[in-house]
């Protein structure tokens, strides 16, 4: 079945297509057709995973284009990761396609919206699929297009329009730095290539500081769509499009696409120990600065929004400590523990139309299904022993101890206890003590929004157990497998590490409990004690307004002196040209009468200033 896996994007892609012609007729049947077709890419996937368990890599291209001597081609590869990432995309994806249908019901682009949810699948799915950097490229800036036409779903929303345009304006601006690092990779090797340019570094084509280049700029690409810090503030803004896409965003998809990217290229990054730094450096500080910001925010997505930031960056951390395995695998649980908070707080959303969280409380009478599907979400992303997140987060914790990085393992660990004490923050707020706002007529969610979050729920409870050091490390020794440039399969670590994260874990969940589930310590300490270190949390560090300020305004008068040089100069300039021609013309048409007297006149005078020019020069001119 590896022969024909090219066929599993194209089941999205089809959705797409039929939903986009045939749409308005279908109407809200469009979701049928969608979810039908999901369900086919994610058979298909699952056939291919498994035959790829035993079977080696399978490659097949055809030439594409001809250009000179260098030939451009274009097919797919399965090999382990991206046999792994096709089911994540597909089920997440099949998963939010089925949940939405109880969602979105009574959307008006109804249709629309299911349209654009194939497209973005087929982008995802066949930038897994590419063999080489160029079609990776393609399917790249594809994914961004797909992504700005879901955030801006509710394109009749002011918020909506502008969080669509930050998103693709972000994103683009780390896209260029991948499309200089692809231009050079090529100039360097002359193939775009995995396979070749994984051999060109091996045999030392390319010399250490373009390998660094390369590789750093490379990664700024995977910064702007993974939400690295600096290029992170696009992300909790995508919040504005339906919940379920906020689940496929920033669970398995378009966030999952920078780290897939690393990931896909990593015997590039390892061969230079500058560019891994790089990239643990920034890991580390995402992690923990996204994680700050999300201790006193106030909006249900948004939370979860800076969340996903702060474990894109502990992926980006482990990737960067030359922690392959722990990185794919923290990608893999967080697709699932992620893609189920938000469909959980689609669901509080959908029940109480109302994203505030000090306006809600008590919702877990209400919604005992969801408090309890929202909680299993929690205390996986908490690293909670025995829960998916637990064995992933424990995975990056020792590759970055074993990487000798004191400074990065010590910011890592304090982000782990203040994910644990924001998400059960969130999670007492929303579900415990007493309603805060008017929320009534609050029931639980239809079925078929239930069924994809338990079915979220048991992955987050039990897909931690293939990679762990008490029942086998299936999952490194497979991802490993005859390739020595990925490191082995699992790492040993001190014991002390397992004890010390899960120990602040539980007591970020405990203090937590204080504040906000027993209320014995003021929730309002850190506003009134430390109003000033408040705010800048709050305000996410003033990096928006930090944008605006230099960024944008610099952009703002550079533009406006182009316009100048425009508008005065260049046009200016063709004008008084234009204005003269224009007179001399019209001086010579003047003298052209037909007055026999006028033309002899001119003749003369024209013979008299001859003589007198004569005369002055001698007759040398």
């Amino acid at each position: 079945m590896m022969e024909s896996a090219w066929i599993i994007p194209l089941f999205p892609l089809l959705s797409f297509l039929v939903l986009i012609v045939f749409g308005k007729r279908l109407k809200e049947a469009s979701f049928k057709i969608a979810i039908f077709l999901t369900l086919a890419s994610l058979v298909y996937s699952l056939i291919v995973l498994v035959e790829r368990l035993t079977a080696p890599t399978y490659k097949a291209e055809a030439v594409w284009l001809n250009i000179g001597e260098i030939e451009l081609t274009a097919g797919f590869e399965v090999n382990q990761l991206n046999a792994l990432m096709l089911v994540i995309v597909s089920l997440v994806s099949f998963l939010v396609h089925t949940y939405s249908a109880g969602y979105m019901k009574g959307e008006d682009r109804f249709s629309v919206y299911y349209a654009y949810l194939g497209l973005f699948t087929f982008a995802m799915l066949g930038l897994v699929l590419s063999p080489n950097l160029l079609q990776t490229y393609i399917f790249w800036e594809l994914v961004g297009v797909g992504s700005f036409l879901l955030i801006g779903f509710y394109f009749y929303h002011e918020e909506a329009k502008q969080a669509a345009k930050k998103a693709f304006i972000m994103t683009r601006i780390g896209d260029v730095g991948l499309f200089i690092g692809i231009l050079l990779l090529f100039w360097q090797v002359g193939s775009f290539e995995y396979d070749e340019i994984f051999q060109a570094v091996d045999q030392g084509v390319i010399s250490g500081g373009m390998i660094t280049l390369i590789a750093i700029l490379i990664f700024i690409g995977a910064m702007g769509k993974s939400g690295q810090f600096p290029l992170h503030t696009w992300l909790p803004d995508a919040m504005e499009g339906p919940t379920p896409v906020s689940a496929l965003i920033h669970a398995a998809t378009m966030v999952a696409a920078g780290v897939y990217l690393v990931a896909s290229l990593f015997p590039l990054f390892a061969a230079s120990e500058t560019a891994l730094l790089t990239i643990a450096i920034v890991g580390a500080i995402t992690a923990i600065f996204a994680a700050s910001i999300a201790l006193v925010q106030t909006d249900i997505k948004r939370v979860l929004a800076y969340s996903t930031v702060s474990q894109l960056g502990y992926m980006m951390l482990a990737l960067g400590s030359a922690g392959y395995v722990a990185g794919v695998f923290h990608l893999t649980t967080h697709a699932f523990f992620k893609a189920l908070l938000f469909l959980a707080a689609g669901s509080v959303i959908h029940a109480v139309q109302m994203q505030d969280i000090e306006k809600l409380g008590g919702l877990r009478k209400k919604l005992p299904m969801t408090s309890l599907l929202f909680l299993i979400g929690t205390m996986a992303i908490s690293g909670v022993p025995l829960l998916s997140g637990f064995f992933s987060k424990e995975e990056i914790l020792i590759s970055t101890w074993n990487a000798g990085h004191p400074v990065l393992f010590t910011l890592a660990v304090i982000t782990a206890f203040l994910t644990a004490f924001y998400m059960f923050r969130l999670f007492f707020m929303i579900f415990t003590g007493e309603t805060r706002g008017e929320v009534k007529d609050v029931h639980e969610s239809p079925s078929i929004m239930m069924l994809p979050m338990i079915v979220l729920a048991v992955l987050a409870v039990v897909a931690g157990y293939m990679q762990t050091p008490w029942f086998g490390t299936f999952l490194g020794d497979w991802l490993t497998e005859g390739t020595s440039s990925l490191g082995s399969g699992h790492v040993e670590g001190p014991v002390w590490i397992m004890i010390v994260v899960t120990v602040l874990s539980l007591l970020g969940i405990y203090l937590a409990w204080l504040m906000y589930g027993k209320r014995s310590l003021s929730r309002d300490w850190l506003s009134s004690k430390m109003p000033l270190a408040y705010n800048v949390l709050y305000n996410k560090y003033y990096i928006d307004e930090f944008y605006q300020y230099t960024v944008v305004y610099v952009t703002r008068v550079f533009i406006l002196f182009l316009q100048f040089i425009e508008w005065f100069l260049v046009e200016g300039t063709a004008k008084m040209i234009t204005i003269t021609v224009k007179g001399l013309a019209k001086l010579g048409s003047t003298l052209q009468n037909g007055q026999i007297q006028m033309y002899g006149m001119v003749a003369f005078v024209g013979l008299a200033l001859l003589v007198v020019i004569y005369a002055l020069t001698g007759g040398y001119l």
